[in-house]
């Protein structure tokens, strides 16, 4: 997979992205995702229909004050706030998502809250600032009394997920939660962008990223929980198939297991649907090597063709009618 050269260039976000099937047992209509995603009375929920269902929450402010990660062990403290949102992709993946971006210089001391507020999702630097440090030292995970991202993301999801009067956590399919850590650098004006993506066996990915210096950093955001929604699509599905038996004809290794892939899964892979086009070139390489899209387009024709199989399996084991007439 290509490299991103993170050991040059600005550091742009940082941010971690949870992605789950929602806990119910049929996917939402659109009047009840806004009602779940309104975080706060009177507040904007968009919605996206094209090319498929989206729905977003307002964005979140937390504020921070705390040392950063970093892998040099340089203590490096940061003031500022974290922006969070949650997105619903056609009623029924639920994602979390939370990213700063890092202020390139530091203040000598810090200011008051009001300095922060303005500018919200930038973390700044008390004393020498450290991008790079951070970023490697973000990748690798928080240390105790660190800033710790991941966990106002998962309070966000705990958050919507505990809403008992709109779900009934009775999901059709058990599935593996994941969380996408990602940073992203500014590359050099001329120099394209490139990923480096690792999947790990507890379901954690680590995405680094190197973008175009104009790239804003909700943008690098979207990309990456593109990233991490299409990444949970590709692991629940090789992952559901990989458990079935094969020629099994029974509801938990046969129809009673594909059916609900079909149901409310296989139609939510649309990659770039909703990212800046000049982002594309990510994806572009990710369909190259490793081959997401044909990965993705075999694993759902094997769904289909096992399905079909089945189907004509079931109809040879009706018996036939009888062919002795009525005796009058």
């Amino acid at each position: 997979m290509t490299s991103a050269r993170t050991d040059t260039g600005s550091v742009l976000a940082c941010g971690e992205v949870r992605t789950c099937l929602l806990p119910t047992r049929d996917p939402l209509d659109e009047p009840t995702a806004v009602r779940l995603l309104r975080l706060r009375p009177g507040d904007r929920v968009r919605v996206s229909r094209h090319p498929n269902r989206h729905v977003a929450s307002p964005e979140v402010l937390t504020g921070v004050d705390c040392p950063l990660p970093s892998d040099t062990g340089t203590r490096v403290r940061a003031v500022g706030t974290v922006l969070t949102r949650a997105m619903l992709v056609e009623g029924r993946v639920l994602q979390s998502s939370a990213f700063f971006s890092l202020a390139d210089t530091g203040t000598d001391r810090r200011q008051p809250w009001g300095h922060y507020l303005v500018r919200p999702g930038l973390l700044v630097p008390v004393g020498r600032p450290a991008g790079q440090a951070v970023a490697r030292g973000f990748l690798l995970g928080h240390r105790p009394g660190q800033l710790d991202i991941g966990s106002i993301a998962e309070a966000l999801t705990a958050r919507i997920s505990r809403q008992h009067r709109v779900l009934d956590h009775d999901p059709p399919l058990t599935t593996l939660d994941t969380r996408l850590r990602w940073t992203a650098a500014r590359t050099l004006p001329d120099d394209p962008p490139t990923v480096l993506f690792t999947k790990y066996q507890d379901g954690l990915r680590v995405v680094e990223l190197r973008l175009p210096p104009d790239t804003t950093p909700g943008a690098a955001a979207g990309l990456c929980e593109d990233l991490a929604l299409h990444d949970w699509l590709l692991t629940t599905v090789a992952d559901t198939l990989d458990g079935l038996r094969t020629g099994a004809t029974d509801d938990r290794s046969g129809p009673g297991v594909l059916g609900p892939l079909v149901d409310h899964l296989l139609h939510l892979w649309m990659p770039r649907a909703r990212i800046d086009s000049a982002l594309h070139p990510i994806w572009e390489q990710l369909d190259k090597t490793p081959g997401y899209g044909r990965q993705w387009r075999t694993l759902t024709q094997r769904i289909r063709d096992r399905l079909a199989l089945l189907s004509l399996r079931s109809l040879q084991e009706v018996p036939a009618p009888s062919r002795r007439g009525n005796i009058l």
